[in-house]
């Protein structure tokens, strides 16, 4: 049983501090360390280490000192999630990752796991769970919310929490709901999107850079001037979340030539704004890189009055590949346009089918086979 601590309250520096142990991960091994925590400076209200307002301090304190020091193999999921888990990846991954691992774990999978304990889960309340849940999601968000869970224990695994991971086997038992098709913009579509925004120079802009160039939303708000060369436009930084960070991937970073009607547009807002050298292409009032949603919420009542649909800055992406892929017959270029590691994921999530590929290539098939019928 874990020994409950009142904390050893003592002064030093003009300051109160709280002296107890706790455990932690050291080399992948828990360890039970000594910490101190500063309550507060001495002052009027707070003028030894015995006055209630400090002992109160001090109590505040070891309430939560004392949930943390469980032993890992006495945690809930849940505590394992918040304080070692989700440090573990707040330190290692991308801020992207990190908010699309929250937002799964605080959506789907902490209302499932509740006050379970690590060492009592089983293969089969995970499948439960995901056949439950494929009845109603689709099939990629059952795959990220079953990556999501499988990861926290092997971490559990790793650290000694857990002897086995439990979702290693955990299935679907039937069938899943295939994905919805994602929406693209086809080459008139984009150009009209771009003419109806002739009045907002920074929504044209930044739809152009998301048609034509091919960025993410996070590469565009990571824009600065200094980026903007000689008819290239170099990719270096992403904000996700108004944090100005690493691109998705390493291969995210590259130079990308800037064409002809994204440089008018670029043109038209870096006169607007004064001509600058550098800074962010698209700032906020502070000064720091704008929350595309502002600009979202331009966008969208415009083209409504305009009677053109909004399919998302990602469409714009999807686009873009897809044209590239009809004008060169092979997705090569549209690839290294979107900076994908593997052709197949170009081809698969973001070029689009279209009638007029397919019956292209209908005819060039047709002029290959000869053209006979068949009782000939």
């Amino acid at each position: 049983m874990t020994r409950f601590q009142q904390g050893y309250i003592y002064e030093t520096k003009f300051a109160f501090f709280v002296r107890f142990y706790t455990i932690e991960i050291v080399d992948g091994t828990e360890r039970r360390v000594q910490r101190s925590h500063r309550l507060c400076f001495k002052d009027d209200t707070h003028n030894s280490k015995t006055c209630k307002a400090v002992r109160r301090l001090a109590a505040e304190h070891m309430v939560e000192v004392n949930a943390q020091v469980t032993p890992l193999v006495n945690r809930t999921v849940a505590n394992f999630w918040d304080k070692v888990y989700l440090p573990f990846i707040e330190e290692n991954l991308r801020n992207s990752t990190v908010h699309g691992y929250k937002q799964v774990w605080n959506q789907h999978l902490k209302p499932h796991f509740g006050q379970m304990m690590l060492r009592d889960y089983k293969t089969v309340t995970g499948s439960v769970f995901l056949t439950s849940l494929a009845k109603r999601l689709g099939r990629h968000t059952v795959q990220h919310i079953r990556s999501l869970a499988s990861g926290i224990f092997t971490h559990a695994l790793n650290v000694g929490a857990v002897e086995s991971n439990p979702w290693h086997d955990v299935r679907v038992l039937g069938r899943t709901i295939e994905p919805g098709e994602t929406q693209h913009y086809t080459l008139e579509e984009a150009e009209n999107v771009i003419s109806a925004l002739r009045c907002h120079l920074d929504a044209q802009a930044v739809v152009a850079l998301a048609f034509f160039v091919g960025l993410r939303p996070g590469e565009i708000q990571g824009l600065r001037w200094e980026d903007l060369t000689d008819g290239w436009v170099h990719v270096r930084r992403a904000v996700v979340r108004n944090i100005v960070g690493e691109t998705k991937t390493s291969g995210s970073v590259a130079s990308l030539p800037v064409i002809a009607p994204v440089k008018t547009v670029l043109a038209l807002w870096w006169e607007k704004q004064g001509r600058p050298t550098d800074g962010w292409v698209f700032p906020n009032s502070k000064g720091k890189p704008r929350d595309l949603r502002t600009t979202v919420n331009k966008i969208r009542p415009t083209l409504e009055e305009a009677g053109l649909p909004w399919k998302t800055l990602y469409a714009g992406r999807r686009g873009a590949a897809t044209i590239l892929t009809e004008l060169t017959g092979n997705a090569v270029a549209a690839k290294e346009l979107l900076r994908h590691r593997n052709l197949a994921v170009t081809t698969a999530k973001y070029v689009k089918a279209v009638p007029a590929a397919l019956l292209e290539g209908m005819r060039l098939l047709e002029e290959k086979a000869g053209g006979h019928d068949a009782d000939e």
